[in-house]
Order: structure tokens, then C-alpha cells, then sequence
């Protein structure tokens, strides 16, 4: 984490204070002692309840933790604050000038690519890594309502019909499949892809993973990390394609007509990353002609999905509303996240999950 810029008026302001007040006679050691009273840096924290806020103050006594519900909140404290966690809009950057670190909640980053956060040296951390086991878990669900036809099953369930049902379910192309021995290529291998990569080893799939760091640390039964450049290379070999990357200049529309052609026929999508990762028309096209077996969606581009969309219509698609984020327990290590940062933070310590603000991850 850069040094927390100087203030300074403030320091000039304390130097003369400790002048004066030696020259009136007061010891070094009341000076100093009034220095360690001074007040701790402002922290701005969006939508915490009394007890995590609590938490926060326990990791960091020496911070004032000034809690806020919604943005008109927000803007009457952020002038004199230091940092500012989960509400994050170009209005409160634009207002806050002394903010030197921003904390935002969710993983992914693209939605605050605006440049009173990238042009300013404002440290950026995201929530990366604390998603990755509901996010995962979204994604193998995704999957199974497909391969398993759950999800016309629970279509036919309104009919109260079992043998009616048991018929058409045997009767759907395409019909269940076994993921045991497939191929999953996982496109972003980050603390999300990681997740999807150890759950699908679990059904035994075969895992290969697409990442620009092909040579970070990897799980024994990742087969190989190849760059971006040869994701195409790797698709006529791929039964389930996975999606769990940043959305960048590079990563939109990585997934169009010329993958689709290229990925083995009657292989599945799954898309947990951003919509505008894949070429929707492509992938529309793809599926009725029916090269692309299905596909499962937890993002859309556009998204909202509008009510006359292609996609509602598919059978062979199954869409959930962006809700891959959310879980029993995914406030419990957030907190854990934003309590260690906070320390961090007041204590001058490197900062956990900085993000590159121009690579944006």
C-alpha cells in the first residue's frame, strides 16, 4: 500500500502546537502523548449494521468509522474522510479529496472504471477470492440444471403428472449427460475460476484453464494454464466452457461466432463472469442451431434482460438474475476482509486484494 499522503498544514499545524507547548513549560512526554490522542483517519462505511460496525471499530480503535445508508449520506461526510468502503460513485470521488483508499464490496471491478477513482492515486481493493465458493457454486448449479434437465423438470412439475413428465424429460434433446470425464475449460483462473476448477474436478471432470498468468500457482489436477491467445485452440476439446473473468478491454465480446464455431459441438456455456464477455447474438444463434447444447447465465448482456429477449424463450437456457454473489455466509468473510483491511489501513500495512486499476483486476 503507497504511504498515506501527508498533510502538510496538519503537520505543520502539530509542530507549532509541540513548540509552544514546550516553550510553556509542558514535558515532551505530554506532547507526545497528545499526538498519539490526536484523531485517527476518517473511514466513510456504506450499509454495516451496529454489530459489523462494531467489528470494524474493535480491528481499528484508533479510526472513526462513520457509517452511511445511501449516497446523500455519504456525500455529507466524505470532504474531510480518508477512505470510503462500499458506496462508491464519480460524485463522492469528486467530493472527497483527501480519499486515499476505496474499498468496494463485490468482485468485480468494471461498473467503477471512472476516472475520478483510475486517475487518482487512490489505492483500489475489491472482494475477489471471499466469492469464490458461492460463485462457484451458482455455476455448478447452473450447469447441472442443464446436463440433469432440472430445469424442465420443474416446468412440467406445475402439471402434477410423474409419468407425463418422466416421458418428456426422457423424450428432451439434448438429453442428461454425465459430467464424470468431460472437459472443463475455465476461462479466468482467479479466486472464482479457482472455485469452479476444484468443484468440477470433484464430478471428475478433466480441468484446463485459460489465464494470463499461466504461470501461477495451480491445484495438481489443473491439466494445464495456457494465455488467452490460445483459448480457441482449446474449445473443440471443451464440453464445458466456464467464464469467470474480469470484464476489460480485453475480455468483452472474447466469446463470439468464431469461438462458438470452434467449441466442440454440443459442448455447454455457463457464464458467471459479466454478459458483455460473450457476443450475445452469437450465442443466441449458436443455440438454436443448436452447435451449443445449452447454456447457463447468471449475467446477460443487456442486463436487465428485457421481457421480449431471445433468451427467455430458449429451452435450452437457464438464467438466474445476477444472484451468484449472495449466500448464507458471503457477509461473514467480507467482514473478515474489511475488518483486516481496516487494520491494515490505520496500521500504514499493505493492503489485501489491491486491485491494478488499469488492468482492471
Amino acid at each position: 500500500m503507497p504511504r498515506r499522503r501527508a498533510r502538510p498544514r496538519l503537520r505543520r499545524s502539530l509542530a507549532l502546537a509541540a513548540t509552544l507547548l514546550l516553550c510553556c513549560g509542558v514535558t515532551p512526554t505530554l506532547v507526545e502523548r497528545a499526538a498519539a490522542e490526536k484523531p485517527g483517519p476518517k473511514i466513510v462505511v456504506a450499509w454495516l449494521d451496529d454489530a459489523q460496525l462494531a467489528e470494524l471499530r474493535a480491528a481499528a480503535p484508533k479510526a472513526r468509522v462513520v457509517p452511511v445508508d445511501n449516497a446523500a449520506q455519504a456525500m455529507a461526510e466524505i470532504a474531510d474522510a480518508d477512505a470510503l468502503l462500499g458506496l462508491v460513485n464519480p460524485e463522492l470521488l469528486r467530493a472527497g479529496a483527501q480519499l486515499d483508499w476505496v474499498q468496494v464490496y463485490s468482485a468485480g471491478v468494471d461498473r467503477y472504471q471512472f476516472p475520478e477513482l483510475t486517475e487518482r492515486d487512490i489505492v483500489l481493493t475489491n472482494a475477489k477470492v471471499i466469492q469464490g465458493p458461492n460463485v462457484a457454486d451458482q455455476a455448478m448449479a447452473l450447469l447441472l440444471a442443464l446436463t440433469r434437465g432440472i430445469h424442465r423438470a420443474v416446468e412440467l412439475k406445475a402439471q402434477r403428472d410423474w409419468r407425463g413428465a418422466r416421458e418428456q424429460l426422457k423424450q428432451a434433446k439434448p438429453g442428461p449427460i454425465e459430467l464424470d470425464g468431460k472437459t472443463a475449460l475455465v476461462v479466468g483462473l482467479g479466486g472464482i475460476g479457482s472455485a469452479i476448477a476444484a468443484r468440477a474436478h470433484g464430478f471428475g471432470m478433466k480441468i484446463i484453464a485459460v489465464d494470463p498468468t499461466v504461470d501461477k500457482p495451480r491445484a495438481g489436477y489443473i491439466e494445464a494454464i495456457v494465455p488467452p491467445s490460445e483459448l480457441r485452440s482449446m474449445l473443440p476439446r471443451t464440453d464445458v466452457l466456464f467464464l469467470a473473468v474480469p470484464l476489460t478491454p480485453e475480455t468483452e465480446g472474447m466469446i463470439g461466432a468464431e469461438e462458438f464455431a470452434a467449441l466442440k459441438p454440443g459442448a455447454y456455456l455457463v457464464n458467471i463472469a459479466r454478459g458483455k464477455v460473450v457476443d450475445t447474438d452469437a450465442m443466441v444463434a449458436a443455440l438454436r442451431g443448436g452447435s451449443l447444447a445449452g447454456a447457463g447465465l447468471d449475467v446477460t448482456e443487456p442486463e436487465p434482460l428485457p421481457p421480449d429477449h431471445p433468451l427467455w424463450t430458449l429451452e435450452n437456457v437457464v438464467l438466474t438474475p445476477h444472484m451468484g454473489g449472495t449466500s448464507d455466509v458471503v457477509w461473514e468473510r467480507r467482514m473478515e476482509l474489511l475488518r483486516e483491511n481496516v487494520r491494515r489501513y490505520v496500521a500504514g500495512e499493505p493492503l489485501r486484494n489491491v486491485v491494478d486499476k488499469q488492468r482492471g483486476y
